[in-house]
């Protein structure tokens, strides 16, 4: 068994009640079709530039990124990924450099902006499958690393061109990300339907690894932060976008089209934006939010 390379100074917990289930009557509605069934079921990311460019993977066949460019009412294909690479969870930094979580190949994939040039950021050939991701700075950040034969997963960390394992023995890890203030990391576990919060030190290291909310039924899958630091989480198999606060409360959860939502992402020209992608549809659905 791999150690713990996370500095982790208490296990505590947030919140450890099952979260109370929002009545249907309660769930807003206002999510919108806006593709047609164009993506394959492995139909992730997504993430936008700041220009307002949309970017989901696997468009129309398996290992591209296809891209909704602003303004255009069409995907197009933005890339084909080489060496039978696939995509999963896309992430800009502030200089709209790409980085995407390549889980065939175990790499982290750069894609520097105003090019289209594909190279290897990070590589580690010793984990499952990077899955989703997160940043930290321009240069590091975070990945999950699920098992899914196995129903377990682990935390990576890539910084400077190195992929690490940092915790080992976690459940099915899948949505992560960082809080707008730099503050907080969040994990999620699919199956376990839990997701952890830990403090992040000024360089970087992780500790104080709490229990930030916990569901009973459903899957979990991508999140995203808004800017006052409220969760939007996918509910895979719920067909719902779940909203939860700073303090691990159910907010609301908005009810979509289809049931398997794989991840969300915010338009960072339009904060009210939200995108969210569809596993059994193979569609993207746009949430206009209040």
């Amino acid at each position: 068994m791999m150690r713990f390379i996370v500095s982790i100074a208490a296990l505590s917990f947030v919140s450890c009640s099952q979260p109370k289930e929002i009545p249907l009557k309660e769930y807003l509605s206002n999510s919108v079709v806006i593709t047609d069934s164009v993506f394959t079921g492995g139909i992730e990311g997504p993430a936008v530039n700041s220009k307002g460019d949309l970017f989901v993977v696997n468009f129309e066949e398996e290992g591209t990124v296809g891209v909704l460019q602003h303004g255009e009412k069409e995907f197009k294909t933005f890339i084909k990924l080489p060496n039978g690479s696939i995509g999963n969870g896309i992430r800009f930094d502030s200089k709209d450099n790409m980085f995407i979580a390549d889980y065939i190949n175990h790499n982290i994939l750069f894609i520097e902006r105003g090019t289209k040039n594909v190279t290897v950021y990070a590589h580690n050939d010793s984990v499952n499958q990077p899955n989703d991701i997160t940043l930290l700075n321009d240069e590091s950040g975070f990945a999950s690393d699920p098992n899914w034969a196995q129903g377990k997963g682990n935390l990576l960390r890539f910084k400077n061109g190195d992929l690490k394992i940092i915790e080992t023995d976690l459940g099915t890890t899948n949505g992560i990300e960082v809080s707008p203030d730099g503050k907080f990391l969040y994990v999620n576990e699919s199956v376990q339907t839990r997701i952890w919060r830990y403090d992040i030190s000024e360089n970087g290291s992780l500790n104080n690894k709490t229990l930030f909310i916990d569901f009973e039924g459903y899957g979990m899958d991508g999140m995203r932060c808004d800017k006052k630091g409220n969760i939007f989480l996918a509910r895979y198999g719920k067909g719902v976008v779940t909203v939860i606060s700073r303090e691990g409360e159910v907010l609301n959860e908005i009810k979509l089209n289809g049931e398997k939502p794989t991840n969300v992402t915010f338009d960072p020209t339009n904060e009210k934006v939200l995108y969210v992608t569809l596993q059994d549809k193979k569609w993207v659905e746009k949430i206009t939010l209040p």
